[in-house]
């Protein structure tokens, strides 16, 4: 599971076995997981274990770094 990001303590990051959905990421820290679709829109597919202060917080950091992680996806997989 490539990390494609890391910063104040959340990680980025895609599974290996997920090429056959579009282009999304996960997000981690602690116990909390988030997952968000990255294309056409940054949209929210799920949040487990954090705070609604962390979502917002996450979905900002989705936004400022959509096109890394789109870059990302695609140079991963092809």
């Amino acid at each position: 599971m490539p990390t494609v990001l890391q910063t104040e303590g959340y990680k980025f990051k895609f599974y290996s076995n997920e090429n056959e959905e579009p282009p999304h990421i996960h997000i981690t820290k602690g116990n909390g997981n988030a997952k968000f679709w990255l294309v056409p829109d940054v949209e929210e597919v799920y949040f487990y274990g954090f705070t609604v202060r962390e979502q917002r917080r996450i979905r900002e950091l989705v936004v400022q770094h959509q096109q890394t992680l789109i870059n990302a996806w695609y140079e991963y997989f092809g």
